[in-house]
């Protein structure tokens, strides 16, 4: 099964912050380099995502409302269920960043990658992930701060504003610019790529950096750990259950339930990233931690699914013996065998 080499980036990150953490002028400037990088991020996705292309999508309406669904609703509802495993398998802070992944959109690039390998429908799981994400930009933190209230990072007014502020106006930026800057951000695809994953490691150092300054990390254990990886693997299983089954029952087609498992049963870790430091403040360490983790995991498993589905459908091998020809006649009547 794959490992992610960018996690073992992340994880390398987490070390370093554990290690070396920012702290007074250091810290200060850390973080403004952080909040920089999640504008910019921001005003790439934008950049990016072609809305047309998400909202062509639309014409394949039930797909995508099954897919929105799966990913803002049902979701939630089991991140908001898991409530009940508190304080026995999860602590309060790492029930938090629980409910904050499963308000995370869906993914774009691993989704259409699982969904090809498996034969799927590759243009409804691109429309379907970047729809997601789309959507993502403005629902995600609109149910944090609905359904985690004050016990995350303090949302308030003023956290709303700054969500604007550092996540919608610099997408909203790139998604003006994009018939201006698009075909420049899509010729230098691999080095803002870099760009990309270099500035989801500043943000995480920052975060993990502070939670160490503050001492976060000494209320988790490896036993709270073990839970939660418990707690993301069954999470995982009954997504994955539920958006195959479930897209049988609505009478989806084969490559369309294809799409719907990989894009409804993930999700982003470039997204959420981000969204963690500015929704979470000071405690977002702890709240992407569940984000990291059940990324690494939603890799392997769906990995497995996707040669599985593609093995599904190679034909078994004819291995039935040809049945000899008949022998045929010449004119003058005479059988003459076959060669």
């Amino acid at each position: 099964m794959p490992i992610d080499p960018y996690v073992l980036l992340l994880l390398a990150t987490v070390g370093l912050a554990a290690a070396l953490p920012a702290r007074g002028t250091a810290a200060h400037v850390v973080s403004g380099a952080s909040t920089a990088a999640i504008a910019f991020l921001f005003f790439l996705y934008g950049a990016r995502l072609s809305t047309r292309e998400a909202l062509d999508g639309l014409r394949h309406w039930r797909l995508h409302g099954t897919v929105l669904a799966c990913t803002f609703l049902v979701f939630p509802l089991l991140g908001l269920a898991a409530r009940g495993l508190v304080p026995v398998l999860l602590t309060q802070p790492l029930y938090q960043g629980l409910l904050f992944l499963t308000l995370v959109p869906s993914t774009i690039q691993s989704s259409i990658a699982f969904t090809s390998i498996a034969r799927g429908n590759v243009p409804a799981a691109i429309c379907a992930g970047s729809f997601s994400s789309l959507v993502g930009i403005v629902l995600t933190p609109l149910l944090a701060a609905a359904l985690l209230g004050g016990s995350g990072g303090g949302f308030s007014a003023h956290s709303l504003v700054t969500i604007v502020l550092q996540l919608l106006v610099p997408f909203l930026a790139g998604q003006v610019l994009r018939p201006f800057i698009g075909r420049f951000v899509a010729r230098h695809k691999k080095v803002l790529g870099l760009v990309d994953r270099g500035s989801i490691l500043l943000v995480v150092y920052t975060a993990f950096s502070e939670g160490m300054v503050r001492g976060i990390w000494h209320q988790v254990s490896a036993v709270r750990l073990g839970g939660l990886l418990v707690v993301e693997a069954a999470l995982l299983a009954v997504m994955l259950a539920l958006t195959w089954y479930g897209a049988r029952a609505l009478r989806f087609g084969r490559e369309d339930r294809i799409a719907i498992q990989f894009a409804g049963s993930k999700k982003s870790l470039a997204s959420g990233l981000p969204m963690a430091s500015v929704l979470f403040g000071a405690h977002a360490s702890l709240a992407v931690l569940p984000l990291m983790l059940f990324h690494q995991m939603q890799l392997m498993v769906c990995a497995v699914i996707a040669k599985r589905r593609a093995h599904d459908l190679d034909p078994a091998p004819d291995v039935t013996p040809a049945a000899p020809a008949a022998p045929s006649r010449n004119a003058a009547g005479t059988a003459t065998p076959p060669r």
